[in-house]
Parts: C-alpha cells; structure tokens; sequence
C-alpha cells in the first residue's frame, strides 16, 4: 500500500517541481510577502510630519518643542507664525500634527498653574492620528517629568509607570510576523492541494489513475502528502527568516510549534482537496481557494481583533482553522508556550481537519463513480 501511495506522492512532487515557475512560485512569492508585510503591514509610526506654532516664545516652550525633535519619530516641517496658518497645512495633508504652545505657557508653568498645549491632528486616518496622539502625550509626560524634576518640584501623587510584557518595546511587528507564517502557509498549502485533482481532470489523467491498483484513499492520500510536506518546509522557511532577518524572538516550544502546524495543515489540506475534488478545471480550484482564503484570513483575527467583530460574526470563526493557529504562533513566539499552553488550540483544528478531510474522501469517491 505505502509503496503505490509513495509513487503517487513521487509523481504529484514531479508534477509541481519539473515547472522553473511552479518551483518559483513555493518559494519566492511567500519571501517576498514575507518582506512586504515585515515592513509594511506594521502600526508603528516613524518621521511622522508636524508643524510648530509657539505663541511663547520662551524657554520653556522652546525646550518643549525641542523635545518633538529628538528621536526618529516626528520630523518638524514647518514653523508656523498665526493660527490661520494651521488649517492649510493639514487640509493639504503636509503635516499629521500640529503643536501650538499658548502665549501664557511658562508663567503658567512657573506659578504652579496647568499650562495647556493644543494638539491639533489629522483624523481622516482614525488608527494613525491615535498613534500619533500617543507618541505626542508620551512627549509632553517626558517634558513634565523632565521639568519637575529639574526644578525639584515635587512630583504628582499617583504616577503610571508601564511595562509590556512578552514585547517590551511594543513593537507591531512581532505582533503581524507571526501570523504571516500562518497565513503564507495556509495560501502555498491551499494553491498546491486545490489544483491537483483538478489537473488532473483538466489534463485528462484522472481516467489513468482509476485504472491503477490505487485504491480511492490512497489517492487521496497520496494527493495530500505533497501539500502537507510544502507546508512543513514553507513554515519553516519563513520561521527562520522572521527570527534570523526581523528578530522577532522565538521563545517556545518547538514541539508544540510543530504540533500546531501538523495540526493546521490537516485542516488546510482537507479544505483543498475538498474545493479540489469540486473543480472541474483549475480555473474553478483556483477561484475556490481565495474563496476560502480570503475569508479565513479576515475572521482569524490576524489584524482586526475577533473580540471587536459582531457576535454572529465570532460564532462563523470557530470554523476557521487560522484563528487558532494563529493563538498557537503568537504564544509559542512571544510567550513561549509549550504543550499545556496551547492545548485548548489544538484539539479545534484536529476537529476541523478530521471533518475537512472525511467531506473530502467522501466528496473524491463520490465524484469519481
């Protein structure tokens, strides 16, 4: 039995690897959205653009607004001399913020009174303006930690002091890189199961496999293993890139790691083979992979949180096997889970996986007869 499964699997992988463009396409496309996404998909903010309105003009204004220029976050474009001067600058999008210091800023500062500073901020991109917004408060605190401190002023009766845990220094790339190994893994594991029945009806091989001493299930299972292997690699792939290129720590389990994906893959080959075994053409397999894709990917909570998704919508989630796995990565990664942290993970997707996969044996018998 194994030696007929093994040819089939020897076949599939000479069938995706004697193509130069199927081989480029399981290895390079996912690095590049790896890099993209390393990059891009990320909510810090650096050199953001501002403007500077000091109606002051003393030294405890000029050292407020000093301390907007330190670092790499804002980038001072402009000094503006009025208030008229401030809504051109942001209906034409040349600043993101704008500081104003009041002309009574340090009197107020020296007698003790509170000295307000306006912010003014583009809000048409309502998650930047936010960071934004915070990057400006965590500035003024520092300046008032700064003056208090220089004046020997006593300091005020409950201070925040704040510490991250599992990413200290809150970056959102740690945050994203991990659920981009689960979701590259799910696109490469998707592509490759999802067309190869249909290639071979489209090619007008499938006749030829009925013929072979292959029994239904080691078809199935032949067709299976080669996408449950390219996930295995791809995963890996891109681990050791988000660890070795981007730093993001790798704390965990490798065990539980492996697990998850073996896991995950399960269910992500079911689901192809399932839109596989439906397709006439590979065409069809195509289009019903990002059918699934797409979808899975938006109800993972790979960037929006499901807590914030309507209750109807969270219930649809429990179905998709990329929200688990991607609680698996962000534990294993950043928490460093083991086993006994990831357990509630991993029985969903081998619920997931035992159903995709019977719906697709069934469905790939009953489509063959």
């Amino acid at each position: 039995m194994w030696r007929r499964i093994l040819a089939l699997v020897r076949k599939e992988f000479l069938a995706l690897l004697k193509d130069p463009k199927s081989r480029l396409v399981l290895v390079v496309p996912p690095l590049v959205q790896l890099l993209v996404f390393g990059y891009a998909a990320t909510f810090d903010l650096r050199q953001v653009p501002i403007a500077v309105l000091d109606e002051d003009r003393s030294a405890a204004s000029r050292e407020l607004l000093a301390a907007f220029g330190a670092g790499t976050t804002f980038v001072k474009v402009a000094e503006l001399g009025s208030a008229a001067e401030i809504a051109p600058l942001v209906d034409r999008r040349r600043v993101l913020a704008v500081i104003r210091v009041g002309p009574r800023f340090a009197d107020d500062l020296l007698s003790g009174r509170p000295a307000p500073v306006q912010v003014v901020i583009d809000g048409r991109n309502s998650n930047t303006a936010m960071v934004a917004l915070g990057y400006v408060r965590s500035t003024v605190e520092r300046f008032n930690a700064g003056w208090r401190a220089s004046r020997g002023l006593a300091a005020p009766p409950a201070r925040l002091e704040m510490r991250a845990w599992f990413n200290p220094n809150l970056e959102s790339r740690w945050f994203f890189i991990p659920g981009i190994v689960g979701m590259l893994t799910l696109v490469v594991t998707m592509l490759v199961t999802a067309l190869t029945v249909a290639r071979e009806r489209e090619q007008g091989t499938f006749d030829q496999l009925l013929v072979t001493p292959l029994r239904p299930g080691e078809i199935l299972l032949g067709k299976a293993l080669p996408g449950f292997v390219i996930g295995i690699l791809q995963a890996t792939l891109i681990m050791v890139v988000a660890r070795a290129w981007f730093g993001v720590p790798f704390l965990g389990s490798l065990a539980a790691f492996y697990a998850g994906l073996a896991l995950f893959l399960l269910s992500g080959v079911g689901a192809g083979l399932l839109i596989s075994s439906l397709s006439a053409t590979q065409q069809q397999g195509l289009l019903g992979a990002f059918l699934f894709m797409v979808p899975a990917v938006i109800l993972s909570g790979f960037a929006t949180p499901i807590a914030n998704m309507p209750e109807a919508v969270q219930l649809v989630t429990y179905a998709d096997p990329l929200r688990y796995f991607l609680i698996v990565l962000r534990r294993v990664f950043l928490e460093g889970a083991g086993f006994a942290l990831v357990a509630d993970q991993l029985w969903p997707m081998a619920v997931i996986g035992a159903v995709t996969m019977s719906l697709a044996s069934w469905l790939f018998r009953h489509r063959m007869y």
